[in-house]
């Protein structure tokens, strides 16, 4: 497997919640982790992103602003998956909100266009995750 050209790092107030939402209702594995650093790197279908506990009695060294809630502001992360239903379901099992209900929505790419059908939820710090699955037929490519 090739390894991800891009894999951010979050910082996370509770890895243990933010791990049960991750792994859970959105399908991610852990890839490999270190528990004593509060630290685990996770994947889906090849898409990779670590997650990084905040040190509760210090700054974490590489904050550049206070960390307040919801971290990620203005930035949204999206994940490219073959089919939304199953994670809407598990989203709606666990009693999670979505930010934006599904939709499908029309881009233009180029001098072509790709149509997805998305959704958007929030995970326990904020960050806001754009599922994103890619619809065949007119617009699609």
């Amino acid at each position: 497997m090739r390894h991800p050209a891009l894999v951010p790092e979050l910082m996370v107030t509770e890895l243990a919640c933010s791990l049960a939402f991750w792994c859970g209702a959105c399908g991610f594995r852990v890839l490999f982790d270190r528990p004593e650093d509060g630290f685990a790197c996770l994947e889906r279908d090849g898409s990779r992103l670590m997650l990084d506990e905040l040190p509760k009695e210090r700054p974490h060294r590489w904050a550049v602003a206070p960390t307040t809630p919801p971290f990620g502001r203005h930035v949204n992360f999206e994940i490219a998956v073959d089919d939304l239903d199953p994670i809407l379901a598990a989203l709606a099992a666990a009693g999670h909100p979505l930010f934006m209900p599904p939709e499908v929505k029309r881009y233009r790419v180029g001098e072509g266009a790709v149509t997805v059908r998305q959704f958007l939820v929030q995970d326990p710090d904020g960050y806001l995750l754009r599922f994103s699955q890619a619809l065949a037929g007119p617009g699609a490519g």
